[in-house]
C-alpha cells in the first residue's frame, strides 16, 4: 500500500538529512536558527523526526557538526542542540543509543574540550558534558570523565583549566556527592590554582567551582576542610582590584555573596579579615559604584543570613558602624535638583542618585536582619552628628535613615520616643524645603512603625506640626507630603485622639483642595478619607461642609491629566460614605453612583487608575448601603469578574541565561527564580487582580444571601486562585472567599431566595471547595497562609461538614497528619538555630515570633478537629485513634502551652460529643487532665477543668475513682489568692462549674454537706457568660426541686441563693438565658408567699439597696 505522500517526501528528506553528505544536514541545523517562523518550525518537524526514526545518526551527525563545522554558529548551535537530547526529561535520548553511539559522543565531546577555541562555545560544550555525566556519572557510566578533567587542571592550558573547573561547578550543582569521594584531590587542585595561576578567568572558574563544592557538602568536617582556601578566595577579589581589573573583581564579588548567603558559617573563622577587606573595598572612594555596591551588598548578605548563622554579624560591633558610616555617607549623594520643587508627581525624585537608593535599601535591610539593640546605639551616635553639621544634605541624610531603621528597631525606638520623635520635629523649621519634606517623611513613616504608641504619647506636638506644614503654599511638595503624613498618623489612631483635631486639620485639607497643584489636592484627599476611616461618626458633623467639594472633583475632573484626583476623590467618597454612615450618605450615594455607572461603561485605557479605585470604591459603597446595594450588582460585577480573571503577563528565560528580563529596573515588572527559570511578573496587573479578588470576598461578606446569583461564575474564578504563587494577595483573598460562597448558599437556600435550587447545590458547592482548599494546603509555602487556609477549611466545615462523605474526610484527617508533622520539623530545625555559636538574645526573639505563627497553625488544626467532632460525633473516632499518635506528644511537658492548651481542648470535645463512646479514652488521658489542671499557665488550667466537669457529667462509673482527686485539683484552682484576677478568671469559672456537675452526678462520692455550700458560696459567676448560664440554669434547677442539701438546715443558705438569684437577674442577658431568668422569678415570687415573714425580711435585708430595688420591679411587674 502507497504511503501518503507527506511522508514520503519527508522519507526523502530523511534520508538526504542523515545521507553520507553533510550538506542537507546543516541546511537543517541553519533553518533551526532561522528568524522565519516557517521555516524553523519545519525544520523543527523534521529534526523532531530524525530523533523518533533514527537517534544514533542523528546524535553523530550533531557531533560531526560540533567537531568539524567551519561556522562557529552551526557548532554553537549543535552543542546546545546536544545538551537537550542528553537532559533527563521527556526526550532524553540516551537510552535509546547504542553503546557504540554512547561511547564515541563521550570521546568526541572530550576531545572538542580539548580543540575548541571559541570561548562561547567552549562554555556551551561544559555545560554539555556536564549535562551528560550528572546522568550517567552516578553509575559510574563517564569513568573517563574525572580523570580527564584532573589531567586539563594540572595541564598548562588556561583554556583547558577554566573549562574542567567550569565542569566541576556545574557537576556540583546536580550530582556534588559523586564528586566528595575526590575530596582530597579537588582540595589540591583548588589550593594550587587559587595560589599559583595568574590567569583571571581560571581563577573565577576556580572561585565559582570551589564555592559550588562548599555548597555541595553536607557534612561541617568536610567544609572545614576547606577553611585554608579562604585566604586565597579572597585574594582572587583583592588582585583583581589591585591590578584595575574591575569587572574580574565584581564576578568574584557576585561568587562571594552566593557563598555568604548559602554557607555564612563557612566564614565565621576568618569573618573579621573578609568582613574587614569588604569594608575597605566599600570606602575606596577610587572604584566604581558598581564594584562598592557588591562589597556592601557581600556584608548585609551575611547578615542576614540568619537562618543559618544567627547572630554572627552582631558579634563584630566595630564593623556595624563602619558599614553604617558608609550607608550614611552614600545618602549624602543627592543633588538639590528644580525639577524636584516643580514636580507634578510625588513620586519625583530628581536629584536621588544610585549610590542614594543604594543606602536607603541597605539601612532598611540591615536594621531588619540586626535588631534595635544592635543598630539604635550606632545611629543615635551618627545622626546627632549629622544633625549637628551645617549642610543640608547632613541633615536629610539623617532624616531618611531615621525613617528606614524604623521598621527593624522598632521596639528599641518605642522605649525612645521621646528623642526620636525631637529629632524630628526639630527640623519641621530646617530652612531647607528637601529637609522640612525629610522630616515630615520620617513622621509619616514612624507613625506606620512606631504607631499607635507614638500617636497616644506625641498627638499633641505631632498634628500641630503637621497642621503648620500644610500652610507652606511657597513648596508644594512639602504641603503635600504633610497632607500624605497626615493619612499615615491617622491609620494607627483612635478617633478619640484623633476627635479635638478635627476642626483644624479639616478645614486646612479644605483649603488645600481648592489648590492649583494637583499633587497637594491629591494628597490632601487621601488624608481626608483616612481621616474619616479613623474618626467614624465623630466625621458626621464635617459632612456637609466636605462633600459638595468631594462631588465636584468626581463630576469636573475628567480629563486625562485629573484621572488619578479624580480616582481618589471616588476613595474619598466611599470612605467618607462608611464613617458616617447610610442615613447621612443616602441622598448622595444615588449620585455617585450614577457617576460610577456612567464611567463604569466608558473605555477606561488599561493604565488608567480609575479602574482599581473604582473597584475598591463599589465595595466600599456596598459595605455602606447594605442590602440596598443589590440593585448595581449586575453593573458591578461583570468588570470585577474580568479583572479578578486577568492572566498574569509573565515572562520566562533561564535562571542561568545572560539575558536579564528586559528592563529589569522597570518598577512594574518583579521577577521570581523557580528552580532553573527566571519568571518576570507585570505587578500592576496583579495588583489588580488581587484587588478585586479582595472584593468580590467583600460582597459575598457583605450581602450574605444576596450574593448568591453571582456564585456559580465566582467559585470558579476563585477555586483555582488558591493555587496562585505569583501574588500572595491573591492567594489570601481566594481563601477568606470560599467559607462566604458556601454561606451564602446555604443562607439562600434555608431563606427561600435560591431560585428553586435545595440542599444538593450546597453539596456540589462544598465538593468543589473543600477539596480544592485541602490540595491547595497541601502545598501551600506559607506559614501565615496556612493558617488562613485551615481557618477557612474550618469554617466551611461548620457550614457544610455532615455533608461531606469518608473520602473528604480522610483527605482532611491525612492533611491534618501532614501539618502536624511539617510545623514540628520547622520548630526543630528553629531548636537547631537556638545550637549556633553565635546565637543570642535578638534571635531568641525572632524565634519566638516564628514559632508563635507555628501556634496559630496549630490552634486551627485543634479548631477543624472540634468541629469535625461535633459534625460526626462518634463515627469520627477511628480517624481519632489514627491521629492520637500525632497529638499526643502534644501534651508533653516540652511543648508550649498553647499546644498542651489545643491537645486538652481537643479531648474535652471527644468526651463532650461522643459521650458513651469516649470512655475507653478516660485511662490514657484523664491523668493529663488531673494534672493540668494545676498548670501554671491559665489558658492550659480552663481547658483542663472545663474537661473535668465534662466527665464528671459523661465518664459515670469511670470518673468515679477520680472524684476525690478531681476536687482536691479544683480546690487549688478555687482558693488560690489570685482566683480573680483577670487572666485567671475564666479558669476560675470553668473551675466552680465542674465542682457543680460533680455535686450533681456524684452527689453519693462525696461528702455533700461541706463541698455543696463550698460551691454555693463561688456563685454567681460573671467572666466566662457561656459557663455562667450553664451554671445558673443547674442552681436553678437544685432549687426547683427542693435539694435539701443546697438550702442547708433550717434553709440557712436561702438568703445566700436569693441574693445570687437577685445579681443574676440585675445584669440583665449576660448571666442567665432568658428562659432560666423567668424561672428564677417564679421561684422568687413563690418564696415571697411561702417564707415566713421573719425569714423573708432578713433575706431582703441581707441585699445591696440597688438590688432591693431592681428585685422588687422584677418581682411586681
Amino acid at each position: 500500500m502507497a504511503q501518503p505522500e507527506s511522508t514520503q517526501l519527508q522519507q526523502a528528506q530523511l534520508a538526504a538529512i542523515l545521507g553520507p553528505d553533510p550538506a542537507p544536514f546543516e541546511t537543517l541545523i541553519s533553518h533551526l536558527m532561522s528568524s522565519s517562523n516557517e521555516q524553523r518550525s519545519q525544520a523543527e518537524l523534521l529534526f523532531n523526526l530524525c530523533k523518533q526514526t533514527d537517534p544514533d545518526s542523528l546524535s553523530l551527525k550533531l557531533a560531526h557538526l560540533l567537531q568539524y563545522s567551519p561556522h562557529p554558529e552551526g557548532r554553537a548551535m549543535s552543542a546546545i542542540l546536544l545538551r537537550k537530547q542528553l537532559t533527563r526529561d521527556d526526550s532524553y535520548l540516551w537510552p535509546r543509543l547504542t553503546p557504540a553511539t554512547q561511547a564515541s559522543l563521550k570521546s568526541i565531546l572530550l576531545s572538542c574540550i580539548q580543540r575548541e577555541d571559541a570561548k562561547s562555545i567552549s562554555k556551551k560544550l561544559c555545560d554539555t558534558v556536564s549535562e551528560l555525566a550528572s546522568g550517567i556519572l552516578p553509575d559510574n557510566g563517564w569513568p573517563e570523565l574525572l580523570p580527564f578533567m584532573f589531567q586539563c587542571v594540572s595541564s598548562d592550558s588556561a583554556k583547558l583549566q577554566e573549562s574542567a573547573f567550569l565542569i566541576f561547578a556545574q557537576l556540583s550543582q546536580y550530582i556534588g556527592d559523586s564528586l566528595v569521594p575526590h575530596i582530597k584531590e579537588l582540595h589540591g587542585v583548588f589550593l594550587h590554582c587559587l595560589n599559583s595561576s595568574s590567569n583571571s578567568d581560571v581563577k573565577i572558574a576556580a572561585l565559582n567551582a570551589v564555592i559550588n563544592f562548599i555548597q555541595c557538602l553536607s557534612n561541617s568536617g568536610d567544609r572545614d576542610r576547606f577553611q585554608d582556601l579562604l585566604p586565597a578566595m579572597m585574594r582572587t577579589l583583592t588582585e583583581a582590584l589591585n591590578h584595575g581589573n574591575e569587572a574580574t573583581a565584581q564576578e568574584a564579588l557576585e561568587l562571594l555573596i552566593e557563598l555568604a548567603g548559602t554557607e555564612p558559617r563557612f566564614l565565621r573563622r576568618q569573618i573579621a579579615d573578609v568582613v574587614g577587606s569588604m569594608l575597605q573595598i566599600a570606602e575606596a572612594e577610587s572604584l566604581e559604584e558598581g564594584t562598592r555596591h557588591l562589597a556592601i551588598e557581600f556584608v548585609i548578605t551575611l547578615a542576614e543570613a540568619r537562618e543559618r548563622a544567627p547572630g554572627m554579624m552582631r558579634k563584630l560591633p566595630q564593623f556595624i558602624s563602619r558599614l553604617f558610616a558608609i550607608l550614611m555617607r552614600m545618602l549624602l549623594d543627592i543633588e538639590d535638583d528644580p525639577a524636584w520643587h516643580s514636580a507634578e508627581s510625588e513620586d519625583e525624585d530628581a536629584g536621588e542618585t544610585s549610590n542614594y537608593s543604594v543606602g536607603q535599601e541597605c539601612l532598611d535591610r540591615l536594621s531588619i536582619s540586626l535588631g534595635g539593640n544592635t543598630i539604635v546605639p550606632v545611629a543615635s551616635e551618627q545622626l546627632s552628628a549629622y544633625l549637628a553639621a551645617p549642610e543640608w544634605q547632613k541633615h536629610h541624610a539623617a532624616l531618611i535613615a531615621l525613617a528606614q531603621i524604623a521598621e527593624g528597631c522598632q521596639k528599641v525606638m518605642i522605649k525612645n520616643l521621646e528623642q526620636v520623635v525631637a529629632m524630628v520635629l526639630n527640623s519641621f523649621q530646617d530652612p531647607h524645603p528637601r529637609v522640612r519634606w525629610a522630616a515630615i517623611n520620617a513622621i509619616g513613616q514612624l507613625s506606620t512603625d512606631l504607631g499607635p504608641d507614638l500617636q497616644v504619647k506625641y498627638h499633641q506636638q505631632v498634628l500641630p506640626a503637621l497642621a503648620a506644614a500644610m500652610d507652606d503654599f511657597q513648596n508644594p511638595r512639602v504641603q503635600a507630603h504633610a497632607a500624605s503624613a497626615v493619612l499615615n498618623f491617622s491609620e494607627n489612631c483612635t478617633p478619640d485622639i484623633l476627635t479635638p483635631y478635627l476642626d483644624g486639620i479639616i478645614s486646612k485639607l479644605l483649603v488645600l483642595l481648592q489648590n492649583g497643584k494637583q499633587m497637594v489636592q491629591e494628597g490632601a484627599l487621601t488624608a481626608l478619607a483616612s481621616v474619616a476611616d479613623s474618626s467614624q461618626e465623630h466625621f458626621q458633623k464635617y459632612y456637609d461642609a466636605v462633600m459638595p467639594y468631594l462631588k465636584t472633583i468626581l463630576l469636573n475632573a475628567t480629563d486625562k491629566s485629573n484621572r488619578m484626583l479624580r480616582a481618589k476623590s471616588m476613595e474619598c467618597i466611599s470612605l467618607v460614605g462608611m464613617a458616617v454612615g447610610k442615613d447621612k450618605f443616602r441622598d448622595d450615594a444615588k449620585q455617585v453612583m450614577d457617576v460610577l455607572m456612567s464611567l463604569q461603561g466608558s473605555q477606561l485605557e488599561t493604565d488608567d487608575p480609575t479602574t482599581s479605585y473604582m473597584l475598591q470604591a463599589w465595595a466600599r459603597l456596598c459595605k455602606c448601603l447594605g442590602q440596598d446595594f443589590l440593585p448595581y450588582m449586575s453593573v458591578v460585577m461583570p468588570p470585577l469578574l474580568q479583572s479578578a480573571q486577568l492572566k498574569p503577563d509573565v515572562t520566562i528565560t533561564s535562571a542561568d541565561s545572560d539575558n536579564e528580563i528586559e528592563d529589569s529596573d522597570d518598577e512594574s515588572m518583579e521577577t521570581i527564580t523557580l528552580g532553573d527559570k527566571r519568571i518576570g511578573i507585570k505587578t500592576s496587573v496583579l495588583e489588580e487582580k488581587a484587588t478585586a479578588c479582595n472584593m468580590l470576598c467583600c460582597y459575598a461578606d457583605e450581602l450574605k444571601e444576596g450574593f448568591f446569583p453571582w456564585i456559580d461564575q465566582v467559585a470558579p474564578t476563585l477555586v483555582p486562585l488558591l493555587k496562585f504563587y505569583f501574588h500572595e494577595e491573591v492567594r489570601k483573598a481566594a481563601v477568606s472567599a470560599m467559607p462566604e460562597l458556601l454561606r451564602s448558599a446555604k443562607l439562600a437556600i434555608e431563606k427561600g431566595l435560591a431560585q428553586g435550587r435545595n440542599e444538593t447545590y450546597i453539596k456540589q458547592l462544598s465538593d468543589y471547595i473543600v477539596p480544592a482548599l485541602v490540595e491547595a494546603l497541601h502545598k501551600e509555602p506559607d506559614t501565615e497562609i496556612c493558617a488562613s487556609m485551615l481557618d477557612a477549611l474550618n469554617e466551611c466545615l461548620q457550614i457544610s461538614g455532615p455533608l461531606l462523605d469518608e473520602k473528604q474526610v480522610r483527605s482532611i484527617v491525612d492533611e491534618i497528619k501532614q501539618v502536624i508533622t511539617a510545623s514540628s520539623s520547622r520548630k526543630r530545625e528553629r531548636a537547631e538555630r537556638a545550637k549556633a555559636e553565635d546565637f543570642d538574645a535578638e534571635e531568641i526573639e525572632l524565634i519566638k515570633e516564628e514559632n508563635e505563627q507555628e501556634e496559630e497553625v496549630f490552634d486551627q488544626v485543634g479548631e477543624i478537629l472540634g468541629t469535625l467532632i461535633k459534625t460526626f460525633k462518634a463515627s469520627f473516632l477511628p480517624f481519632f485513634d489514627e491521629l492520637s499518635s500525632y497529638l499526643t506528644p502534644m501534651w508533653g511537658k516540652d511543648k508550649t502551652p498553647e499546644e498542651r492548651r489545643i491537645a486538652i481542648c481537643i479531648f474535652d470535645d471527644v468526651a463532650e460529643q461522643c459521650r458513651e463512646a469516649a470512655l475507653k479514652y478516660y485511662d490514657t488521658f484523664l491523668p493529663f487532665v488531673l494534672e493540668a489542671c494545676n498548670d501554671e499557665n491559665p489558658d492550659v488550667r480552663q481547658a483542663a477543668v472545663y474537661g473535668l466537669g465534662v466527665c464528671a457529667e459523661f465518664g459515670g462509673s469511670a470518673f468515679r475513682p477520680l472524684v476525690g482527686e478531681a476536687l482536691s485539683r479544683l480546690n487549688v484552682v478555687l482558693q488560690h489568692p489570685n482566683a480573680l484576677q483577670a487572666e485567671n478568671l475564666m479558669a476560675y469559672d470553668n473551675a466552680v462549674s465542674a465542682l457543680g456537675k460533680i455535686c450533681l452526678f456524684h452527689r453519693d462520692n462525696i461528702d455533700a454537706a461541706q463541698v455543696v455550700p463550698a460551691w454555693l458560696n463561688c456563685l454567681p459567676i460573671k467572666g466566662d457568660l457561656i459557663e455562667a448560664k450553664v451554671v445558673h440554669d443547674q442552681l436553678c434547677s437544685m432549687v426547683e426541686r427542693s435539694d435539701q442539701v443546697l438550702l442547708g438546715p433550717n434553709n440557712q443558705y436561702l438568703p445566700k441563693i436569693v441574693a445570687i438569684f437577685a445579681e443574676v437577674l440585675c445584669a440583665g442577658k449576660d448571666l442567665a438565658t432568658e428562659q432560666t431568668a423567668s424561672r428564677m422569678i417564679n421561684l422568687l415570687k413563690q418564696l415571697q408567699q411561702t417564707l415566713p415573714p421573719s425569714t423573708l425580711a432578713s433575706t431582703w435585708s441581707s441585699l445591696q439597696p440597688q438590688q432591693q430595688l431592681a428585685l422588687q420591679s422584677i418581682l411586681s411587674s
